[in-house]
């Protein structure tokens, strides 16, 4: 929902993490709420609920608890996405599962964030999904994480207890090179420092959840990145008045490209120039990330669906060897062995699982960068792990801490379409000779 009076169009992706019966849920509608960003009809039915169960008051986390069997068990299932706006910015806030069941849920919905809310209950402090929410945060590069140490009313407001946490939270992800985190002694019941500031905090001087929703800075800016442009389309007009029209259609991954651009197409490695771009209709001189548009080219090369345009100055090296980190999402375990579908952008190739690391628990925080995993020849539903991959075809893919786009893929049965893993690839692909292994 787009408030009135909203002026600015930055948009800002976030998602809450944290334990079952942390209070994500009531966090979530304890926002929507107090920032007036719930419809009235909505509201009503909530409220409508709420006294139906007995309750003194409005639930706010059946905002967000829009399942039957949500509502039921009282924890999030799924990811519930929810959009709206304040003056300041616009927002897309992803509420992810806290039970270690749906762990694969909570990677889900970070995946696309740039800040993450870990949540932690004030008188349980920092527990083991706690880490394991912030480590999967720093596998994910989510640029942003906000501590907010809920239930500070069931801690007495103790200053002393808030300080406790946030040293031991701080400690923890250190060791997993995350970014400075925020801290935020919140009460989502009550509302205290949630939108308005809390009178019964005094000692905490720092911003609102709200506040600082509104002020961080988007730092994870695509545009930044070099160009990279995954051919979704060829554009091949008929008639006399087209003839010699070739366009490549697509969304820009990352970075700019311009025209006049010389440019790489990868995984043929044929160059060329960039001669137009049109975007809406329009002849455009540059395309930024994010940015829908069809490139022209001044050679007739061979280009289709699942190739990448990049700058070839700055262009990715084609590989058949893949390292990744990947979190498995399916009920049958990834085995080693298994052939699959390997997913990235809009190239879809075959690929064999050559190797399987299985991450240790959360507890040794260090190995979570990928380094000294178990050795396994599984991988089962909501493990994080490292793989080995070939792919039957080249590939451009980037490292997924240079571009979050390029640098990830997805994992597919090939018999059903079935969605297996999601994976992040580690390091800088290089060129090999690897021999045929024979699909």
């Amino acid at each position: 929902m787009v408030t009135p009076g909203t002026t600015t169009t930055t948009l800002l992706r976030f998602a809450t993490a944290g334990s079952v019966d942390d209070g994500k849920s009531t966090l979530v509608g304890r926002l929507l709420h107090d920032s007036k960003s719930v419809p009235a009809d909505q509201l009503a039915s909530v409220d409508q609920v709420s006294r139906d169960r007995g309750g003194e008051g409005i639930d706010l986390a059946l905002l967000t608890d829009g399942l039957r069997d949500e509502r039921e068990q009282g924890i999030t299932i799924d990811v519930a996405y929810r959009y709206f706006a304040t003056p300041r910015r616009r927002f897309i806030l992803a509420d992810t599962p806290g039970h270690v069941q749906y762990t694969r849920n909570m990677a889900t919905g970070a995946s696309t964030a740039e800040l993450a809310i870990i949540l932690v209950d004030a008188r349980h402090g920092v527990v083991e999904q706690t880490r394991r929410h912030a480590a999967i945060t720093a596998l994910l590069r989510v640029p942003h994480v906000t501590l907010a140490v809920n239930k500070m009313d069931l801690v007495d407001w103790s200053e002393r207890r808030f300080r406790e946490i946030a040293d031991q939270f701080n400690a923890y992800t250190d060791t997993l090179g995350l970014p400075r985190v925020t801290e935020i002694p919140i009460a989502a019941l009550t509302g205290d420092n949630v939108v308005e500031p809390s009178a019964r905090m005094p000692w905490y001087d720092g911003p609102t959840v709200l506040e600082h929703l509104e002020s961080v800075p988007v730092s994870h800016d695509p545009a930044s990145f070099p160009g990279r442009f995954p051919v979704q389309y060829v554009i091949r007009p008929r008639g006399s008045a087209h003839a010699h029209y070739r366009g490549y259609a697509g969304q820009v991954a990352s970075g700019v490209l311009r025209v006049g651009d010389r440019v790489t197409v990868l995984p043929a490695g044929t160059t060329s120039t960039i001669t137009g771009i049109d975007a809406l209709g329009d002849s455009v001189p540059a395309a930024w990330a994010r940015q829908s548009v069809t490139i022209r080219l001044a050679d007739d090369l061979d280009v289709a669906r699942g190739d990448l345009i990049a700058p070839a100055d700055s262009a990715p090296t084609p590989t058949r060897a893949v390292d990744a980190m990947a979190c498995h999402v399916a009920a049958r375990p990834l085995v080693v062995g298994d052939r699959v579908l390997l997913r990235t952008t809009t190239r879809t190739v075959k690929a064999i699982v050559e190797g399987i690391e299985v991450q240790p628990g959360v507890e040794d925080a260090a190995r979570w960068a990928g380094e000294g995993g178990r050795p396994a020849d599984r991988l089962a539903v909501n493990e994080i792990g490292r793989l080995a991959l070939r792919t039957a075809e080249p590939l451009a893919v980037d490292a997924y801490a240079d571009c979050r786009s390029t640098g990830s893929f997805l994992l597919i049965d090939p018999s059903d379409g079935a969605t297996l893993t999601a994976g992040m690839v580690r390091s800088a692909p290089r060129a090999d000779g690897l021999p045929d292994w024979g699909w």
